[in-house]
């Protein structure tokens, strides 16, 4: 699929901050866990949602369920900090998951295995240090956490479980392949990603060993390395913030487009972070961004889609991605000439992705070189269809 949405949105809009990490730093923990009664977002569509989406030309959703401050954005049964218990009282989760499938969309969540409000997780996190809780139970808060996902699987849905917080102390590779094994009896189809257990790398996402569960690794806030054998999505935010912030300052269209075709070009998904208001409405400015990347690949959409990254690994001017016979070269620095090294296939044609123009090219000893200075002047990035 390539390209999803990651939503990010609770009652921390009201705020401006971000979503968990604010909590005890940039709001007093008691401030930050009352702002459940004051989160009525009167303007949210979930179809508007799922349509903003699909015009973006993105496949599937994530929805940030709970983080890391422990509330839950569906009407869940065994916990009353939830979107019931604030003035909204109607089931976010629910509501996105029927519109996804209306749409076509593939609806998957996120799930913080970490909760610093919970009584039973043994740490919370204040002015950036970490503090132990007295009488915290962490066998009571597995089950606590195993009834909340088994909510999220049976009762919505959900195909992508999206798991986050797993590095602290508290939980153990013992525990991640216990959670793996667990949710993959209630639904053997679902994907899960690496942050399950605790083989995850860093930022950089990738798993330490195959002795870790999870189906895919998880760059974050970076295109993945290219990697072919391993599948694997890098989380990108829009803005600054993962959180709704004011005036956040976003990634452009044209950046966004870029870190999609990069992401493509190395055999990854891209999911693309977005940030609800607080009154449910995603930002105009937002959407603006989206439905540009959605133009694009309503013309290009063939040579990201179904499509894996390579055969060349990424170059200074740009990515190839490939199906069948056909090799798509993403131009994504305007140059005159564009080599792909060691490349020794036998080419029958080389245009211009869409037209009918030529691209000239030749075989040297290092590889095949386009010649891009005589085309007529084109956008970048500029799509060249190699058939083989």
């Amino acid at each position: 699929m390539r390209f999803g949405m990651f939503i990010h949105w609770g009652p921390v809009t009201l705020r401006g901050t971000e979503i968990g990490w604010s909590r005890g730093k940039q709001v007093p923990i008691a401030d930050y866990d009352r702002l459940y009664r004051e989160f009525n977002p009167a303007l949210f569509d979930a179809d508007e949602w799922a349509s903003i989406a699909k015009a973006a030309g993105m496949k599937y959703i994530i929805l940030v369920a709970k983080h890391h401050d422990g509330f839950a954005l569906w009407d869940s049964e065994v916990s009353d900090y939830d979107i019931m218990a604030g003035p909204y009282k109607r089931d976010i989760v629910k509501e996105l998951a029927e519109a996804c499938k209306r749409q076509g969309i593939l609806f998957g969540t996120y799930y913080s295995i970490l909760d610093w409000r919970h009584p039973d997780y043994p740490v919370y996190l204040l002015d950036g240090k970490r503090r132990r809780k007295e009488n915290a139970d962490m066998s009571r808060y597995v089950a606590y956490m195993k009834g909340q996902l088994r909510e999220l699987i049976e009762k919505y849905n959900t195909n992508i479980l999206w798991f986050d917080g797993e590095w602290e102390e508290p939980w153990t590779h013992e525990m991640g392949m216990d959670l793996y094994a667990w949710a993959r009896g209630l639904n053997d189809a679902l994907l899960i990603n690496n942050r399950v257990d605790k083989g995850r790398a860093g930022m950089e996402g990738v798993s330490k060993g195959a002795r870790f569960a999870g189906d895919f690794e998880t760059p974050e806030q970076r295109v993945g390395a290219f990697n072919t054998e391993t599948p694997w999505e890098s989380c990108i935010t829009i803005g600054r913030q993962w959180a709704w912030k004011p005036n956040d300052e976003l990634k452009s269209a044209d950046e966004c487009l870029r870190i999609l075709l990069q992401t493509a070009g190395g055999d990854g998904n891209l999911l693309l972070n977005v940030s609800p208001m607080l009154d449910g409405r995603i930002e105009q400015r937002q959407v603006e961004v989206l439905k540009k990347i959605g133009d694009w690949l309503a013309v290009y959409g063939e040579t990201v889609y179904g499509t894996r990254g390579g055969p060349i690994p990424p170059q200074e001017w740009g990515v190839t991605t490939h199906k069948d016979k056909r090799i798509f070269v993403h131009v994504l620095q305007r140059r005159d000439d564009v080599l792909l090294p060691s490349f020794q296939d036998a080419v029958k044609s080389a245009i211009l992705y869409g037209h009918s123009t030529p691209v000239p090219f030749r075989m040297t000893k290092k590889g095949l070189s386009l010649s891009l200075a005589g085309l007529p002047q084109q956008r970048i990035p500029m799509v060249v269809e190699l058939r083989l």
